[in-house]
């Protein structure tokens, strides 16, 4: 490993940088977190399986150890009545972060990120909230450079302004800075602006990487970031979630179960507890990372729906070899598909009645 430990940018314009997101339907999954909440306490609650699922996104190829804060916000905080948690909440998600970084794998030490993200109280209409939110932005970007981050991810925001907002408060700390929106199912910023636009306004207010993540999966999220890629010079970022969204429902957020359910979700739609009949499959995945990369985008990863696995798909699809491409698959010793010598006739001759 490289005792040098290059920026982002030096990265970015020699190569690939993968970041894996989605921490918040990973550890859902894993039994840390309460859907629908979805506040990052494991940072307090389980320190233990938030550093796991660091270790195993970056044994994956994530060259980035976001700090789980997304959500970690003070009106997020006061939603669940435990305000006065929100900086403990904080530190220790980055002080994980910052030791799964200096433990890295790889050729090269990773970057610590913090992170920031949608409030879900800006509006547009009410100036009172942009300066609350601004508050907001400022005390977790002041604890993510306290702790020793060497980049900062501002994401999913669906407010034009509020991203600018973000990049504003993230610029003023001197470090790289990750900026991505996340428009929702009528294809534009709920302020109005265009998600071009809204990019290319990103870009001349100094985001350093600009593009979208989150709520898109690859076929609703690959138009837009084509015309993106097209009409910024900055580095470009594409992280879509895991499903398999459409033209008529292009988030995930009313996507119907079109799967045969015989058990549907007791919510309003399947969003969050009952999207897995609609995941994409691994390879869906590594089409979209490679396509993405044949644009000439360079940052790129997956949001919710995110596996360690699927990091290593990303990874691999690029051009990379990674810790975890020791275990892709191998089905030439699988007792039905195999090819090995020792697997028996009777067995082969059996596939098509498996």
């Amino acid at each position: 490993m490289s005792n040098k430990k290059r920026n982002l940018i030096e990265r970015l314009n020699s190569g690939p940088v993968i970041c894996a997101e989605g921490f918040l339907f990973e550890i859902e999954k894993r039994g840390y977190m309460s859907s629908g909440e979805f506040v990052p306490m494991v940072s307090l609650d389980h320190p233990e399986a938030l550093e796991n699922l660091h270790r195993d996104f970056q044994h994956a190829g994530s060259d980035i150890v976001q700090a789980f804060t997304y959500n970690g916000h003070r009106e997020k905080m006061k939603v669940v009545g435990k305000e006065k948690l929100l900086e403990p909440l904080n530190r220790a998600a980055l002080k994980i972060a910052k030791k799964v970084a200096n433990s890295s794998i790889g050729e090269e030490p990773n970057l610590m990120a913090g992170n920031i993200s949608n409030s879900n109280i800006w509006n547009d209409k009410d100036p009172k909230t942009h300066l609350e939110v601004e508050k907001m932005f400022s005390e977790m970007v002041a604890w993510a450079v306290d702790e020793g981050a060497d980049m900062l991810i501002g994401e999913t925001f669906y407010y034009a302004e509020e991203a600018y907002t973000a990049l504003k408060v993230m610029k003023k700390t001197g470090l790289p800075s990750v900026i991505t929106i996340a428009p929702m199912g009528e294809n534009i910023m709920r302020d109005g602006v265009s998600i071009v636009d809204t990019c290319k306004e990103l870009e001349q207010l100094g985001g350093d990487v600009v593009g979208m993540n989150c709520f898109r999966g690859p076929a609703t999220m690959m138009p837009y970031i084509k015309e993106v890629r097209k009409n910024l010079k900055c580095h470009v970022a594409a992280l879509p979630i895991t499903f398999r969204t459409t033209k008529e429902h292009p988030t995930f957020f009313n996507l119907p179960d079109n799967n045969g359910c015989s058990c549907p979700t007791p919510h309003k739609t399947p969003f969050p507890t009952a999207l897995d009949p609609m995941q994409c499959n691994r390879y869906e995945i590594g089409k979209f990372a490679k396509e993405a990369y044949d644009l000439g985008i360079n940052y790129i990863g997956v949001c919710c729906g995110a596996s360690p696995m699927l990091i290593r798909e990303v990874a691999e699809a690029v051009g990379l070899k990674v810790p975890a491409s020791k275990y892709r698959e191998n089905m030439s010793s699988h007792f039905l598909f195999g090819t090995h010598k020792r697997i028996p006739k009777h067995q082969k001759d059996y596939v098509d009645k498996a």
